[in-house]
């Protein structure tokens, strides 16, 4: 007969694996969802980001106040507000925009980028960084390099600059939001995707953006694929992650999302990638990994 220690472990073994299958599928997934709403002919910011992520965090606000989770207080909204305009409007709206232009998979390997922005971010905060640190640093950014200058994104300067501007966003949002006034993680959440999805809902309407007419049927699977899993499930599996492992293996999305998108848009999508695009990926996410290990040592 197992111990009780053994039958108590297996189950959250299962859900550590169970939490990383979502994180690492789905969110690599979304990429080529994205791809796939846009061939649709949807409006990007106004429907694909802004209604997914305004649906997906009214749903959690509800269920996390029928819960009896406190609701944000009225100085924390605008740290919420500033958090949905760097990671959501930023990160994610400047990503759909790109690959319009760009594939897939190339706009995930570019968004790979983003523990090295956040590394750099945290040592001009004044934070210790180590050696490893800064050579993963510097891996990683002769990958951004290599890519901006020897890819296939030099054939789109737009979806170049989008894809800049997108890790940009997110890291830089992420290193603010330490130390501040928050909710609890997933009320934070919740409240980030609402004015999020708002500020991207007024952006893509003054852009001009409109729905004309009923979306179809791969329209509509991708923008509830994106809501669903991508804004509710994935997004609730990477909080339970970050409470319950070490951060080190929560944030290794970072290198396996790459990798599933571009196998997805090779697969479904029958996106194709040079020879450069798939080194250029390889340096990026060595320079993640290395910052990665250099953390796990000094922690």
């Amino acid at each position: 007969m197992s111990s009780p220690e053994t039958t108590s472990a297996a189950p959250r073994s299962g859900l550590v694996v169970l939490a990383l299958f979502l994180v690492y599928v789905v969110w690599g997934s979304t990429y080529l969802g994205i791809h796939l709403a846009l061939e649709s002919g949807l409006p990007p910011l106004t429907v694909i980001s802004g209604s997914r992520f305004v649906v997906a965090g009214g749903v959690l606000y509800a269920l996390l106040r029928w819960r009896g989770v406190a609701a944000p207080t009225r100085a924390q909204w605008p740290t919420l507000a500033v958090m949905g305009l760097c990671l959501l409007f930023f990160g994610n709206g400047m990503v759909v925009l790109a690959e319009r232009d760009v594939s897939s998979g190339l706009a995930a390997v570019a968004v790979a980028s983003v523990p090295l922005w956040m590394a750099l971010f945290s040592a001009f905060r004044g934070e210790k960084v180590t050696r490893g640190e800064w050579l993963g640093i510097a891996i990683g950014f002769a990958g951004v390099l290599w890519l901006n200058a020897g890819s296939s994104l030099t054939a789109t300067p737009l979806g170049l600059v989008l894809l800049l501007i997108a890790p940009l966003g997110w890291a830089a949002g992420s290193i603010w939001s330490r130390g501040r006034d928050l909710p609890s993680p997933f009320m934070t959440a919740a409240g980030q995707m609402l004015c999020g999805g708002v500020i991207l809902i007024t952006v893509g309407l003054l852009r001009g953006e409109r729905l004309h007419g009923l979306p179809d049927l791969q329209g509509l699977l991708s923008v509830g694929y994106l809501t669903v899993f991508g804004s509710i499930i994935a997004f609730t599996a990477y909080v339970w992650l970050l409470h319950n492992v070490r951060p080190v293996l929560a944030s290794s999305y970072a290198y396996v999302n790459p990798v599933i998108a571009v196998a997805l848009g090779v697969w479904i999508a029958h996106e194709r990638f040079s020879v450069s695009d798939l080194g250029a990926m390889a340096v990026i996410l060595a320079g993640v990994v290395v910052i990665t290990l250099a953390r796990l040592r000094r922690a």
